[in-house]
């Protein structure tokens, strides 16, 4: 296996799917976990993920379309929600309902406040109203640099 190969861990995303789209989603199953962020950073991203990839093994569950939402609640905490088919064991299990808008955003992570200003114009211009954030880093780092792309995804409940 080449040096390449080793670092792919996380699935190519098509942005087609996700990007401009309103979902209405129904008793929606995630399991949850808290990442230590300074400053808005992310310092045990991989820990967590770790974390809720070894429960979802466990229970011979799977994760659709690999959604990770994360939802920065303070300079200090990142809560992320991981999607699953069913309900795991040993697991903080949550469930998201209701309409969803989701757009896709692709380039350094340092552009989050103009494509947090672009999503907010978006949703106003289609008469909605945003009741919460989501961001969803579609790649690691590492896989990331091996596609070329570094999409993140901004899903938003709306009303």
């Amino acid at each position: 296996m080449t040096p390449q190969e080793e670092t792919k861990c996380c699935p190519q995303f098509d942005p087609a799917p996700w990007d401009d789209k309103v979902f209405d989603w129904e008793n929606k199953q995630f399991i949850k976990d808290k990442v230590f962020t300074l400053f808005y950073m992310p310092m045990n991203f991989g820990a967590a993920m770790k974390r809720l990839d070894a429960k979802v093994k466990k229970a011979n569950a799977t994760m659709p379309d690999w959604l990770c939402l994360a939802d920065h609640t303070s300079k200090w905490n990142m809560d992320v929600y991981l999607a699953v088919d069913k309900v795991i064991p040993e697991a903080e299990n949550k469930i998201l309902s209701g309409k969803f808008y989701s757009r896709v955003y692709e380039g350094p992570f340092k552009d989050t406040k103009k494509w947090c200003n672009d999503y907010e114009e978006k949703v106003k211009s289609k008469g909605l109203k945003i009741t919460k954030w989501y961001m969803w880093y579609t790649t690691c780092p590492k896989c990331a640099k091996k596609y070329g792309k570094n999409y993140t995804v901004i899903v938003g409940r709306v009303e």
